[in-house]
């Protein structure tokens, strides 16, 4: 019988605790329990309804600049409790102080962000999107599109990769836009924004129903889900069909956000070559993706497209650098990456992977090494592996299949133009990366592969000391993709035309894509 404790829910205004056994969060490099969660007896319509109707009502009663500051204290609130997310993430995600940075501290400066964007806006309490347009030839009847909050709450549903930044990353521009938050956090790794939330709340620095938490099963969770409301998920592709066809969706016309499966790429200049700088700043970067989060991230590089003459060596000096990552418990100091989130997904990664070998070859294979303080029978660990197809026209795997975690297919490419069209066959990613010595070779290549993917990332040796990586995710630039990356573009201030002049009309409300974002360096 277990002894752990089962985590209360914050649900309807008040922290509600589970029925049942509940489902276990457990450390992934020991085995050891941590914790239970249960979202069983619990009135699921009564928690959105609270949200709509108490916390959706107060947040709208503020001005953007105030909202604004009110993220400001959040992230006041969550700097003095940093200690302790370090600790949770170490126990729960197994990952070490770095990797737990990235999750942690992205989270509270992305809320820092918008709290700073949000002050800009002072007392506003809607948004001109754009400018006038004549309606006609009396200048009288013109339309203005006006950003408003949507009067429904907002459904995270988050990743297991994120725990912190996938919350805050989501909630802050629905907070700051007035719309109230529910977030559903994966259960292996809920942990982390359980505490995070429950801290926001026992600080009392937002209103009652603008954040709320439920954790467990997710059985019923869209249900109670009405037109307004908007539901973001960040998963599996798999999951995701599951989330477009509920009826919510399907039928009741509730906006949806998706972020899945993802085969992301790299691209190396042909001109470029073996030691050159861009040739050292894509092994470089290939070896940092595959191993932050234990390659467990959704903008990881999982494809890397060198020229045919470059392939051999890039698998040398890939290697080379892999052979120095020390995996093991995140507690021992010579570890320099952690283990994956549980051993369900460390049995999914080996599946993955055994697929993947299927058409490729393995270039560099981590398993070979000892783990440090960690027993490969318990811990969640898996080593990097560097996996190569000389002839990736013929794969179809290794275009279509994410294997979640430290693994990347090295490919050989003939000319650009035959690289391009292998890229495009991962159907659309969340980020590629180009390196490059050549400015122009840069800005070609990113305006051809750009209508496929959600952020080009240009590397050249000018930026080699400034850039923030090809998997990391800012604030600043818009953060989604086409195709089975699943285009996400957040609604929390739907666009509502308004025809100003003698006769004023509003139409429907619209929510319209937003356009790629491409970041590059001084190209």
């Amino acid at each position: 019988m277990s002894t752990s404790p089962l985590l209360p829910n914050f649900w309807a205004g008040r922290w509600q605790t589970g029925t049942g056994a509940g489902m276990a969060l457990f450390d992934p490099v020991r085995g050891t329990e941590l914790a239970r969660v249960s979202s069983q007896g619990l009135d699921l319509a009564e928690g959105f309804r609270f949200a709509r109707e108490q916390g959706g009502t107060a947040l709208r009663a503020l001005s953007y600049g105030q909202r604004a500051a009110l993220l400001g204290e959040v992230v006041k609130v969550l700097q003095t409790h940093r200690s302790a997310y370090y600790d949770i993430a170490t126990a729960n995600a197994g990952t070490v102080a770095s990797d737990s940075a990235v999750d942690i501290d992205g989270g509270l400066f992305t809320l820092g962000y918008y709290a700073r964007q949000g002050a800009t806006l002072g007392d506003a309490r809607l948004l001109l999107d754009g400018q006038r347009t004549r309606l006609g030839k009396d200048p009288l009847f013109q339309a203005q599109h006006i950003l408003t909050p949507t009067h429904g709450a907002a459904l995270l549903i988050n990743a297991f990769n994120f725990p912190s930044w996938g919350l805050w990353e989501k909630a802050a521009p629905a907070l700051l836009s007035g719309v109230p938050v529910i977030v559903k956090p994966a259960t292996s790794t809920a942990w982390l924004t359980h505490r995070m939330v429950q801290d926001v709340i026992e600080a009392g620095v937002l209103p009652v129903g603008a954040l709320s938490i439920v954790c467990g099963s997710s059985a019923g969770l869209m249900d109670p889900l009405q037109p307004f409301d908007v539901v973001s998920f960040t998963g599996s592709a798999q999951t995701a069909s599951v989330i477009r066809s509920h009826a919510a969706v399907a039928q009741h016309s509730v906006r949806c956000n998706i972020e899945a499966d993802s085969v992301n790429a790299a691209l190396l200049d042909p001109a470029a070559g073996a030691g050159s700088a861009a040739f050292d700043l894509l092994v470089q970067e290939v070896v940092r993706e595959m191993t932050v989060k234990s390659g467990q991230k959704c903008t990881a590089i999982r494809r890397v497209f060198v020229p045919r003459a470059l392939y051999d060596a890039a698998a040398q000096a890939i290697g080379a650098r892999l052979a120095e990552i020390t995996v093991g418990d995140p507690r021992h100091p010579a570890v320099r990456m952690g283990s994956l989130v549980s051993r369900a997904q460390f049995d999914t990664v080996q599946a993955g992977l055994a697929a993947l070998k299927t058409e490729a070859e393995v270039l560099f294979d981590g398993s070979q090494t000892p783990l440090l303080d960690a027993d490969p029978a318990v811990a969640a660990c898996v080593a990097p592996t560097l996996l190569g197809s000389r002839h990736p026209a013929d794969a179809r795997l290794l275009h279509t299949t994410e294997v979640f975690g430290p693994v990347a297919t090295l490919m050989a490419y003939d000319d650009i133009e035959q690289a391009q069209a292998l890229i495009r066959r991962g159907e659309g990613s969340l980020v590629l990366s180009i390196y490059s010595a050549d400015a122009g070779f840069i800005a070609r290549h990113a305006a051809a592969l750009a209508d496929c993917h959600g952020r080009i990332h240009a590397v050249s040796p000018e930026v080699a000391t400034l850039h923030t990586g090809h998997g990391n995710v800012m604030p600043m630039s818009l953060h989604g993709g086409p195709g089975r990356a699943a285009l996400r573009h957040f609604v929390w201030n739907p666009t509502v035309t308004m025809t100003p002049g003698r006769r004023a009309r509003w139409a429907c409300v619209q929510a319209a894509c937003r356009p790629v974002h491409m970041s590059t360096g001084r190209v």
